[in-house]
């Protein structure tokens, strides 16, 4: 949904006002998400310094085009917290705010004279989102945390790759990504939490433990079992035929058997229903033992056959196949299309701009993309007047190097 079909509209996180500290990824991420449903986001940056995620990933004419998607529907300020008129500054500006979110090493607040203890001195009911490698305490609490970090320690790595291969990492920002979900989500009960009692509250979270949560049950597994998941590829322990599978054109499909009657109709369709009558096919466990001859039969039938018509005789079936995409392909798909899932939106500096929309559809206080990630400070004066500020004290602040 773009501004205009949506401003009309009440949004869910209409007044709720954020300040969004946090650099790179998770944090800025979860701000962006409240953000989408009409919360009040500014972005805080160093003066000097901006923002590390504004030069990640392609740029055009100098300027990052992640940052337009990361930056969007955020005013931006510049403010250095090291400096204590600009601490005083932030503390004006968390006076009137619901939520900061923060990720600098713990301690870094509070060596700024920061701490959520002053900050809740202006403000009882601020909630303070502190996203963090490894989390507030613990032996590794100081160290640096990135999101590859988490995706090493948290097992996914491990279980990722072939088997005779290395753990494997992602090539983007999972698990950066999932802590922002996990960011929003907590920085919402706070809030609903503060409707009850009156009171915010500091929201600790690692980035390393919603990855940990959404790997499922290993730690469950190996307390009861001793279980230690193993590198599979694109198999799965827990059911076949599920892979990757090369069309007759050079293309790829992945299939998918997790439930019963769907591994059946695969079997029945690729020419092999003696398979649905083994004992052994009856159960998950059971067909992933045999996964070598169910993909040897997944693949010789999709081997002769071009993706279009893969996916044609997986529909008639009711069988469950996609195509493996790249951006290409998703950029022109029609039920992405049609849910509106790479939307556009106008940006001064490129026009007409297509990026992701927002995550979910409501059917009576719907999200939008109200603009894009506008520029390093753009917001500086305008913001600090609504602070209070007037323009000789914003140029006093300049001048001295505090924003």
């Amino acid at each position: 949904m773009t501004e205009r079909e949506g401003s009309a509209m009440t949004r869910p996180l209409d007044g709720v006002r954020v300040l969004d500290l946090a650099t790179l990824f998770a944090g800025p991420m979860a701000a962006m998400f409240l953000g989408d449903f009409g919360a009040e986001v500014v972005k805080v940056e160093h003066p000097r310094r901006p923002d590390p995620a504004r030069g990640h990933g392609a740029a055009k004419d100098g300027i990052g085009l992640w940052w337009k998607m990361l930056g969007r529907n955020k005013q931006t300020i510049t403010l250095n917290l090291s400096e204590p008129e600009g601490q005083d500054v932030l503390l004006r500006l968390a006076r009137d705010a619901d939520v900061v979110i923060e990720n600098f090493r713990p301690g870094t607040l509070e060596r700024w004279n920061l701490s959520y203890e002053r900050l809740q001195e202006a403000n009882p009911g601020l909630v303070l989102a502190r996203v963090t490698g490894f989390g507030q305490f613990g032996p590794y609490a100081r160290r640096p945390g990135f999101g590859t970090l988490a995706e090493a320690m948290s097992g996914f790595a491990a279980m990722t790759g072939e088997p005779d291969g290395p753990p494997t990492l992602p090539p983007f920002g999972l698990a950066d990504g999932i802590a922002a979900l996990a960011t929003a989500y907590a920085v919402m009960t706070a809030l609903r939490a503060r409707d009850l009692t009156g009171r915010g509250q500091v929201v600790d979270l690692s980035i390393l433990e919603p990855i940990l949560t959404v790997l499922g049950g290993q730690p469950t597994a190996y307390d009861q079992l001793g279980l230690v998941p193993p590198r599979t590829g694109n198999r799965s322990v827990n059911n076949a035929p599920r892979n990757t599978y090369r069309c007759a054109d050079g293309s790829w499909v992945a299939v998918s058997t997790s439930a019963q009657n769907i591994a059946e109709r695969v079997m029945r369709l690729v020419g092999r229903p003696e398979y649905v009558d083994e004992p052994w096919f009856a159960t998950g466990a059971g067909r992933a033992a045999h996964a070598d001859e169910l993909d040897a039969a997944v693949a010789a039938w999709v081997g002769e056959r071009t993706r279009e018509q893969v996916l044609a005789e997986f529909d008639k079936a009711e069988a469950a196949v996609a195509p493996i995409y790249d951006v290409r392909d998703l950029m022109a798909d029609p039920q992405l299309a049609a849910l509106d899932a790479i939307t556009t939106v106008d940006d001064p500096d490129f026009g007409p701009l297509r990026m992701q929309n927002v995550l979910f559809r409501l059917s009576a206080t719907p999200g939008a993309l109200r603009w894009t990630g506008r520029a390093h400070g753009a917001d500086t004066d305008r913001v600090l007047g609504t602070a209070g500020l007037t323009a000789d004290e914003i140029d006093a602040l300049r001048a001295r190097g505090v924003i």
